[in-house]
Parts: structure tokens; sequence; C-alpha cells
């Protein structure tokens, strides 16, 4: 089965009975327990007992929500599915949520926010799910958002699944594009069922603090970026399965001459539209100058 970013948009795919269906489901929501707990883990927040302003991106129905607020923390979770945050409503999540394109940028005061967390969500940029849709301008625009509205020295942990190699280096780019500092961190990277990527982020440049942790593994060893990607050489380069080529216009040597013109002018007087009367001047070349 294929994973859902490759089937349809988000405002679609989660409709209200998928909504319903995620969030009753008891093996996803032990999985997202299990997620947000490690994204929390790798913000590395001061063991000091005061609650930090949290992000959720992707929040969903407020699943990794929960964890947040389990943890004495505040959040502001933000989702584009207006059912998912409907069963968010009904549940009485803790957390304010708003409904929001995340690769519109988010409109969030600057350095207000204490951490972010995103569990499978990140990788829905990958998509043109419209034809105004570019990945890598959705991208820079979260990633650009996202640093004007951490606090300096704040952490991001997004787990994500990157279709191939090039997506995940599309991401991370433009993560450090930004301005952000940080990596990849790889869960048992040797394991097919239990493997989970993590894009840890830190707002500012790279310093000894932000240094990226080490990922888990069944053995015990330490696992990075660089030893998990060798069995991934030579998967092949693109955005998306979803991606939509642009469209090809059909144009002559000549360009649009008068009856293109005509022909588009009588199209446009057929569905209602006010269209300039035809002329003689119509579709008449101008000189270059009087």
């Amino acid at each position: 089965m294929s994973r859902p970013e490759l089937q349809n948009p988000p405002e679609i795919f989660y409709n209200d009975e998928e909504a319903r269906k995620y969030t009753r489901n008891s093996r996803i929501m032990e999985i997202q327990s299990e997620l947000s707990d490690r994204a929390l883990e790798l913000l590395a927040l001061p063991q000091d007992d005061v609650p930090r302003l949290l992000l959720d991106i992707g929040c969903g129905s407020g699943l990794s929500g929960e964890t947040l607020s389990d943890n004495g923390h505040h959040w502001i979770g933000l989702d584009i599915s207006h059912s998912m945050l409907d069963v968010a409503l009904e549940n009485e999540v803790k957390g304010d949520l708003l409904l929001a394109d995340m690769g519109q940028g988010l409109g969030l005061r600057s350095g207000v926010i204490d951490g972010a967390i995103s569990i499978s969500a990140v990788q829905w940029l990958c998509n043109a799910d419209k034809s105004s849709h570019n990945p890598r301008f959705r991208l820079k625009a979260f990633f650009g958002s996202l640093y004007r509205c951490l606090a300096r020295g704040a952490k991001a942990a997004f787990q994500m699944y990157p279709e191939n190699l090039d997506q995940r280096e599309l991401i991370v780019s433009s993560a450090m594009r930004a301005g952000f500092s940080g990596g990849i961190v790889v869960d048992y990277p040797n394991s097919s069922k239990k493997r989970k990527e993590y894009l840890v982020l830190t707002c500012g440049p790279p310093s000894v603090n932000t240094s990226v942790p080490e990922g888990k593994s069944e053995d015990g060893d330490s696992s990075s970026d660089e030893d998990s990607s060798e069995d991934e050489e030579n998967q092949t380069v693109s955005i998306s399965d979803r991606h939509r080529p642009r469209k090809k216009q059909r144009t002559t040597k000549k360009g649009k001459g008068r009856d293109w013109i005509l022909k588009k002018k009588e199209q446009s007087r057929r569905k209602g539209n006010i269209v300039p009367p035809d002329t003689r001047y119509t579709g008449r070349k101008r000189k270059a100058r009087f």
C-alpha cells in the first residue's frame, strides 16, 4: 500500500471518514505516541519543570499534541485538514489549533516558539498538488517562517518519510538555506519495520551545542546518516510520483497571430466574459517605435 502523500493532497485524503478512522486506530495511536515521545526527546528541552510553548506542525487530530500536554508543555497545532481539526476539537485537546497550509509559511510572531515537532508531515511539501505549487518555494516559505518564529537556540525535530535520497536532500538543503544547523538522525537503520528518520534542526549557526544527536539501534550501537544511506545510492532521482510536469504551450515560430487572438476572444465571450469588440486593429503588430 502506497504512502498517503502519494495518493491525494492532505486536505482531500484526510476527509471526515478517514480522520475518524485514523484517530480511533489503536495501532496508529501507539505509533504516534512513540514518535512524539522521541521527537520531544530530540528537542533536548531543559529539565527545569518550566512549561514551554511548542509548535506541532501537521498536528492532525491532536494525537501528538497529547504527548506534549502529558509532559506539561503548552502547544499550538497547525494542520491543513479541516476534518482532522474537527476531530481534535471533539476530543477537547489542550492545545490551540490553526487551520493553515505550512507550505505558505507560518503566520506567527518572531522568536516566541521554544521548539517544534512534526510527525509524518514535512514530506507532503515535496508534492505539487496544484499547478501553482513548487516544492522548492513551499519548502523555502516553510523553513524561513519557522526560523523566524523560533527562539534563538531552539530546536525542531521532524519525523518524516522521504521517498528517496533526492527528496531527503531537498528537504535538508532547504532547511540549511533558511539558517538552520543540524541533520538527519536515523533510529534502527538496519530494521525495515522500526527504521525512522528525524530531521533535527537548531535555530542559529553551528556551535558545540548544536551537534546532531545519535540515533537508536537494536544492538546498542549509534547510527549515522552516512551509514544508513549506503544502501540507497542507487535510488532514482525524482521529487515525487505526483509531481506535476509543467504544461508546454504550443507556439509557432511566428508567434500568436490574429486568428489565434480571435479564437481566444470568442471562447471568452462564450464564458460570459466582457471582451472588447473585434476591429481591424485586432492582432496587428505594433511597431517598435512611433
